[in-house]
């Protein structure tokens, strides 16, 4: 027993150094979710994931054209599509190279939505038909390979899919410019069911929760109400009609808490022009509105009239671009606990820790203490940030612009520093410009760096596991052999 104790300790031993040895970082964190299944990740449409990384990335990835849909990141990639152009592109965070480019029949404002190897897209533009549905040209959902940007499905629709469709089981669900909410098979692109919303969804992107998928809706003045549809028997769970509302509840994607629902909208206020914004909330489970908040009265602006909220911790975090502010909601204590005078914002914030990031469409980036309201930094970015917000992943700041560049900070830089700072100061010695060859890099090739480098390390896991197995067995060999000698030889 003693022999036996002994080899097996060597073997443990050998192994280990081995596993030492070898030059391989198996367990490599990636930088971003395994799956990204609605409209900013969550139902709280706060986009945060990991804690951070070891190597800080500052890069500015170029695109073609606008970007105004959220950027998603899955794994080490960065899917993004553009405005006008339709574009869309994937990126290695890491490298900032682009690993294919492809394209949809019309604008982009939907993200990239990202499950099993394939993405869910939808297009369509603002302008309207005249039967009076909300989108001219085509209007749909792309599924798309997210390796090789090559089409798997199309899914066409007769209104604009400006908002984000949204994973559920075996479905993508869509709400359009149409009044209809489409369930449409994930694998095959085939409609299984559709059910009839009576309003257009302009950019409401719909949140699920369980089985129960919540969206507002518009169109006219009679149009306006929300939804809640359950998706295990395809009907309507409730609707609530917000009478008094002129604009606005078809653009915002709703919050979802424990107990509640949120959004904004607008309601005409006495002047020309002018309007009051309101930031709404009802029962999760009748529809029933419990509370109203005034944000306060402004003039009309052009597309985009409604700020999006974003919850964390009890608190409600949204823009408003009627009254140019910045607001923080204490949804326990009905009240508000803060508020910004940062100009014209049209993007949901982001909050992390305890620090809120608002943009606005100067391009400007302001950091706040999430709780006190007051602002630690101010600097500029880059562009008209708006309509899509940034995200968070592993303590990097990252967004989208309408100057076609997808941005990439660590968070310490957009609490620190200025834009001179940032960009002609001594971190700025790190920042990466990535060159237009550098993006097209990989507009020819099916796989990338990123998939390289997975395909590297499992390659050399397998080494591992075989030369691991090897010395096992020549192990229990050579002991069996051994202690067969021993056996034979006279007592």
């Amino acid at each position: 027993m003693k022999v036996k104790i002994k080899h097996l300790i060597c073997l443990s031993g050998l192994g280990l150094l081995l596993s030492f040895l070898l030059p391989v970082n198996v367990s490599a964190a990636v930088f971003g979710p395994d799956s990204w299944e609605q409209y900013r990740l969550n139902k709280t449409n706060n986009p945060v994931h990991g804690g951070s990384v070891d190597e800080a990335i500052r890069k500015k990835y170029p695109t073609d054209n606008q970007l105004r849909a959220t950027p998603v990141v899955v794994n080490d990639t960065l899917y993004i599509g553009n405005h006008n152009t339709g574009s869309l592109q994937a990126f290695n965070v890491k490298s900032g190279e682009r690993l294919w480019k492809s394209s949809a029949p019309n604008w982009v404002h939907s993200e990239m939505i990202y499950k099993d190897g394939v993405l869910f897209v939808g297009y369509g533009n603002r302008y309207y038909q005249e039967n009076g549905n909300r989108g001219t040209g085509e209007s749909g959902v792309l599924a798309v390979d997210a390796e090789t940007g090559e089409t798997v499905w199309k899914f066409d629709t007769n209104g604009e899919v400006m908002p984000t469709p949204a994973i559920h089981g075996d479905h993508v669900y869509i709400t359009a410019g149409d009044e209809q909410l489409y369930g449409v098979n994930r694998e095959s692109g085939e409609l299984d069911w559709q059910f009839d919303l009576g309003s257009i969804v302009s950019m409401s992107s719909p949140v699920i929760e369980g089985d129960t998928l919540y969206v507002g809706g518009g169109g006219s003045a009679e149009q306006f109400h929300f939804n809640a549809i359950n998706l295990a028997n395809q009907e309507r769970k409730w609707e609530t009609e917000f009478d008094q509302v002129a604009a606005g509840l078809d653009d915002v994607p709703p919050v979802v808490s424990e107990t509640s629902i949120y959004t904004t909208a607008l309601v005409k206020a006495e002047g020309d022009n002018m309007y009051e914004h309101m930031l709404y909330e009802m029962d999760k489970e009748t529809g029933e509105i419990t509370h109203k908040e005034s944000l306060g009265t402004g003039e009309h602006v052009k597309n985009n009239k409604s700020g999006a909220p974003v919850l964390q911790d009890g608190t409600i975090f949204v823009g408003s671009p009627i009254t140019q502010k910045f607001y923080a909601f204490d949804t326990e204590a009905k009240e508000m606990k803060w508020e910004y005078e940062g100009g014209v914002n049209k993007a949901p914030p982001v909050a992390y820790n305890e620090y809120v990031y608002f943009g606005n469409a100067a391009g400007d980036v302001f950091t706040f203490e999430a709780e006190s309201g007051e602002l630690v930094n101010q600097m500029k970015l880059g562009g008209t940030l708006a309509p899509a917000g940034a995200i968070i992943m592993n303590e990097h700041y990252i967004s989208g612009s309408q100057d076609g560049n997808v941005y990439i900070h660590p968070l310490e830089d957009i609490r620190t520093l200025s834009e001179s700072e940032l960009y002609t100061g001594e971190k700025s010695e790190e920042f990466t410009e990535v060159s237009s060859d550098q993006a097209n890099a990989g507009d020819s090739t099916s796989s990338s760096d990123g998939s390289e480098e997975s395909s590297n390390s499992n390659t050399t896991l397998i080494i591992i596991l075989v030369v691991l197995a090897l010395v096992i067995f020549l192990g229990i060999y050579w002991y069996r052999k051994n202690s067969g000698k021993k056996n034979s030889q006279p007592k």
